[in-house]
């Protein structure tokens, strides 16, 4: 099998194979039309056909799709020292042969095809804009720690052009949020996060939606990732229409020396 990076001259191999099952290899979509600065895509081929791919995005981050052959010779390929990896449940072990994880989950996509949707919008939903960073930030690293812990205002600010940002605002409060990029293949919804003391009213359930009606106006198909030990969320997901889609390993994880 031969490791070769994503070219100019491989484009149309490449798109024919992920145009196949756009939410699986969705970022790999994303980031190589938006971030390709970014943005490296290894392809493992066999025979002029693609077996698996490896996006590494921003020397950080790295995902992995394709055979258990193609998903082992890759990761030959990665050498970071630390890294947040995803790949199928399936590899998990051939992913913990290299790294060590210090955080490791399930993490189930979800997926809505326009014509599937059960909107609930039961609560005033508002745009934001970049005067409420220091607020999104705030609930983000109250909300999950873990993941969003050393979330900057600035980054949120850097790409909030890009991005459609809602929240819920009580007495002027912001207490809960939500975001996705939209475009005209599909949009995954990112960031969805509600105040711990306004939590069980529904307002996750509004912004969701929210974002699906923003989502279903530019394209036929909405995204989202939930942790497989979050089931709250799952049902609200599955509430707005959300299926489960495929489930994936995910964690932070530090390469082994031996």
């Amino acid at each position: 099998m031969k490791i070769v990076p994503l070219d100019s001259i491989l484009e149309p191999l490449f798109w024919n194979y992920v145009n196949q099952d756009i939410p699986h290899h969705f970022f790999f979509i994303l980031d190589w039309k938006y971030s390709r600065d970014s943005t490296k895509i290894l392809l493992a081929l066999k025979q002029s056909r693609i077996h698996g791919m490896m996006l590494i995005y921003g020397q950080a981050v790295a995902q992995l799709r394709g055979t258990y052959e193609a998903t082992e010779t890759l990761l030959e390929h990665l050498d970071l020292e630390k890294v947040e990896i995803q790949s199928l449940m399936e590899h998990e072990p051939i992913v913990l042969k290299k790294y060590t994880p210090s955080i490791r989950h399930e993490l189930v996509l979800m997926t809505l095809r326009k014509g599937d949707e059960t909107l609930h919008i039961k609560h005033p939903v508002t745009k934001l804009d970049i005067a409420e960073v220091e607020e999104i930030a705030s609930i983000m690293r109250q909300v999950d720690p873990e993941v969003w812990g050393e979330i900057a205002a600035q980054r949120i600010a850097e790409g909030m052009s890009d991005r459609v940002w809602l929240g819920i605002k009580i007495n002027g409060e912001l207490v809960a949020i939500g975001n996705t990029r939209l475009t005209d293949w599909g949009s995954n919804i990112g960031a969805i996060a509600t105040h711990e003391a306004y939590r069980n009213r529904g307002y996750a359930t509004s912004i969701v939606s929210a974002l699906v009606k923003e989502i279903l106006q530019k394209s036929n198909l909405a995204l989202i990732h939930v942790l497989s030990d979050n089931p709250p969320a799952i049902r609200a997901y599955e509430k707005v229409g959300f299926k489960p889609y495929r489930n994936y390993f995910l964690a932070r994880a530090t390469i082994k020396h031996l």
